[in-house]
């Protein structure tokens, strides 16, 4: 059997993760980009240095500070679990959280550089003819923004994919529940089941290799490169 049992639940686990830290990215990082590409205010630098600050910080760093902002002596932490009767810290819902945050960059800065290499005249031309912001976006910035858009969706699900320190801070090693595919390939090191350890980590390496393949594809079409930690 190519993968065991253990290998196969940690696969799908961070399949789901990955999925749903995309599926928040793509909500929350689109408005954030489309005001990072336009906006004049002299805030723009302290925010865009702020969610590019996880391209540079550790992992382990990030994963500190999440779990102190989430643990049970927190407010945030003592709020989820008046609420849900759990806490947030080493569950799914904690890795979710981190995740969103350490993959921000990977969705912001390419979406940020498609909005800006929309014609501005374009999307003014729209709104005089009568057309309201949210339907200019959609008919028009989206269609012309899509490699980047694309590109960022690709690049936020990969990150989170290969995700180790953070997710360990935060989530632990719990099977079914916290323990990704990172996380598995190191404990089939630590337990010298270096052949077991092999196959996943070449899974992730074909993977993640076909996802660079897509992203420079995307970027040629699109003409623009998008320099993460720019």
């Amino acid at each position: 059997m190519p993968f065991s049992a253990d290998d196969l639940q940690a696969i799908r686990l961070t399949l789901k993760l990955a999925g749903a830290t995309t599926l928040l990215l793509l909500l929350l990082a689109t408005p954030l980009a489309w005001w990072l590409a336009h906006t004049r205010s002299h805030w723009r630098g302290p925010v865009n240095a702020l969610v590019a600050l996880p391209l540079v910080l550790p992992p382990t760093v990030l994963g500190y500070y999440v779990l102190v902002a989430l643990g049970p002596r927190s407010p945030l932490g003592r709020a989820y679990e008046a609420v849900t009767g759990a806490t947030i810290v080493f569950s799914f819902q904690g890795l979710l959280v981190a995740s969103v945050l350490y993959s921000l960059p990977f969705a912001v800065q390419p979406f940020a550089a498609a909005f800006a290499a929309v014609d501005r005249t374009l999307i003014e031309t729209a709104w005089c003819l009568g057309a309201s912001r949210l339907r200019t976006f959609a008919r028009i910035v989206v269609p012309l923004a899509r490699p980047g858009i694309v590109a960022g969706v690709v690049l936020s699900f990969a990150h989170t994919v290969g995700e180790f320190g953070v997710v360990l801070m935060v989530g632990g090693n719990l099977p079914g529940s916290t323990r990704t595919v990172s996380i598995s390939i190191f404990d089939d090191v630590q337990a010298f089941e270096y052949a077991r350890a092999g196959r996943t980590a070449a899974l992730l390496l074909a993977f993640s290799f076909t996802v660079l393949a897509i992203t420079y594809r995307l970027q040629r079409r699109s003409g623009r490169a998008w320099p993460l930690g720019s």
